[in-house]
C-alpha cells in the first residue's frame, strides 16, 4: 500500500502521536494533521497550569489504570504495551528533560509546556506529516474503500482516518455520522461553587490535606466507593478547588451532573489530626494557655490564621475570647467546624480547568488491540473521544499518548486486523 493517505482529524496530543508513531513505523505513508484552531497542542499548552503536566510517575499498569474513573480496564491492557516510563524515553530521545516532583507529577525541566508542544512539532515536521490548522472538519462520509473529508472552503480524500478531536463536539459528531454510537459527554474536572461569601473572602489559602466528603442518599456504588477524598485543597473566589476536590469532581462526576451540582459537601479541615485528638489539644489549651486569645492563639500550626479565624465566627465564637474562658459547647462547636462542617453546593465551576469530559465513544465498539473502529472499516478512535478520562495528575494526558501510540502502530498495516 504505497502512499496511502491518512488524514488524522485533531491536532492534539493523541493525534500528534499517532501521527508520528503511524509515520516512523510506516514511512510510505502520506499523513496529514487537520486541526480546527489557529494552532495545534491547545490543551497541552495549556496543561498544568502551562506547565505542561506529561504523566505520572507511576511505572505499574495495574496501579495506573485505577486512576481512571472511566476506561480504566481497558487501559490496564494498553497500558501494558505503552506506560509512563515509555513516555518518558520518548521524550528522552526527542532531547527533552523531565522531572517528577513530589507528587509523582511529571513536568518538563523547564516547567514550560512549550518544550513539550515544540518537540512534538519537530517530530512531525522531521517525519514528513503536514500540518493544517484552521482545518474544522464539518462531514466526512466513506467514498469507496476511503473518506472524503469536508471543511469550510474545501475537501480531502483520504485512506483511512484517525479521529483524536478530544471533547469536541464537532468530533463526537463525526463519530455519529460515520455509525457509532455516544455515551453522553458531561464534564469530569470541575471545581465547586459554595454559596458563602465569608468562605470566597479567604480566596488564595491553601492546605496540603482535607478530607471531603460528599453527602447524601442516591450515589451509585462507584460513587459511593469514592465519595470521600482526602488531599490538598484551594479555597477560590466561587468557593473549593484543588486536587481533592477535581478528584472527587471526576469519581462523581456522572452523578454530580444528574443532580445538577447541587448537594452537600462535608470539609474536614485538619484530617491528620482526628477529632479526639483535636478535643485533647484543645482542653490543653484551656489550661496551658489560658489567658490568650483564641483570635491570636489558633491551636494547630497547620490551621492558616484567616482559616481559624473564619471557623471561630462560623461557631459565634468571638477572637477576644480566652482559651480559659471557652465552654464545653463552645469547644463542640468549634471542633464540628474543623473535623465536620457542612457546606451546601450550589453548582460548578465555570473556569477554564473544566476541559475534561467523561463519555464518548464506548469501547465496545473499537478492537483495543488495534484502536481500530468495530463499526466503520479505515476508522481509528484515540484520545478522549472515546469514553475515557482520568484524574488530575498527568493520567489524561498518559491516556493521550498511549491511545495515540497504539492507533499510530496499526493505522499503517496493510490488514486493519493486524
Amino acid at each position: 500500500m504505497s502512499e496511502m493517505h491518512i488524514a488524522v482529524v485533531g491536532g492534539g496530543a493523541a493525534g500528534f502521536f499517532g501521527a508520528i508513531q503511524a509515520a516512523r513505523q510506516f514511512p510510505q505513508l502520506r499523513i496529514t494533521i487537520l486541526e480546527a484552531l489557529p494552532q495545534p497542542l491547545t490543551k497541552v499548552r495549556i496543561s498544568g497550569g502551562g506547565r505542561c503536566n506529561v504523566t505520572h510517575h507511576c511505572f505499574d499498569p495495574l496501579l495506573l489504570s485505577q486512576h481512571y474513573p472511566r476506561g480504566g480496564q481497558v487501559l490496564r491492557g494498553l497500558l501494558t504495551r505503552f506506560q509512563p516510563r515509555d513516555v518518558l524515553d520518548w521524550f528522552a530521545q526527542e532531547g527533552v528533560t523531565l522531572k517528577t516532583e513530589p507528587d509523582g507529577r511529571i513536568f518538563p525541566c523547564s516547567d514550560d509546556s512549550s518544550t513539550i508542544t515544540t518537540a512534538l512539532v519537530r517530530a512531525a515536521q522531521r517525519a514528513h506529516i503536514t500540518i493544517q490548522n484552521q482545518h474544522k472538519i464539518h462531514t466526512i462520509r466513506r467514498q469507496g474503500d476511503g473518506f472524503h473529508l469536508e471543511w469550510a472552503g474545501g475537501g480531502l480524500v483520504c485512506d483511512r482516518v484517525l479521529l483524536a478531536t478530544g471533547s469536541s463536539p464537532s468530533g463526537y459528531a463525526i463519530a455519529t455520522q460515520l455509525g457509532h454510537r455516544l455515551i453522553p459527554p458531561v464534564p469530569a474536572l470541575f471545581t465547586l461553587h459554595i454559596p458563602d461569601p465569608a468562605l470566597w473572602a479567604l480566596a488564595g489559602v491553601s492546605l496540603p490535606q482535607v478530607r471531603l466528603k460528599w453527602l447524601g442518599e442516591g450515589l451509585p456504588r462507584l460513587a459511593q466507593k469514592h465519595r470521600e477524598q482526602q488531599g490538598a485543597l484551594l479555597i477560590t473566589h466561587w468557593g473549593l478547588s484543588g486536587p481533592v476536590v477535581l478528584r472527587l469532581s471526576s469519581w462523581l462526576a456522572r452523578f454530580l451532573h444528574a443532580c445538577q451540582y447541587q448537594g452537600q459537601l462535608q470539609v474536614h479541615w485538619l484530617p491528620a489530626w482526628g477529632r479526639q485528638k483535636l478535643y485533647e489539644q484543645c482542653q490543653l489549651l484551656r489550661t496551658q494557655v489560658a489567658a490568650k486569645t483564641l483570635g491570636n492563639y489558633r491551636p494547630v500550626r497547620e490551621l492558616p490564621q484567616r482559616l481559624w479565624h473564619y471557623l471561630l465566627a462560623c461557631a459565634h465564637i468571638p477572637q477576644e475570647r480566652r482559651w480559659g474562658e471557652l465552654s464545653g459547647r463552645e469547644l463542640e462547636q468549634l471542633l464540628l467546624q474543623m473535623t465536620a462542617k457542612v457546606y451546601p453546593v450550589t453548582g460548578k465551576g465555570i473556569f477554564k480547568e473544566e476541559f475534561v469530559t467523561c463519555g464518548g465513544v464506548p469501547w465496545g465498539e473499537v478492537d483495543s488491540r488495534t484502536l481500530h473502529s468495530r463499526v466503520c472499516p479505515g476508522l481509528y478512535l484515540a484520545g478522549e473521544v472515546l469514553d475515557m478520562d482520568g484524574l488530575t495528575g498527568g493520567f489524561n494526558l498518559q491516556a493521550a499518548w498511549t491511545t495515540g501510540w497504539i492507533a499510530g502502530q496499526a493505522l499503517g498495516a496493510r490488514n486493519e486486523d493486524d
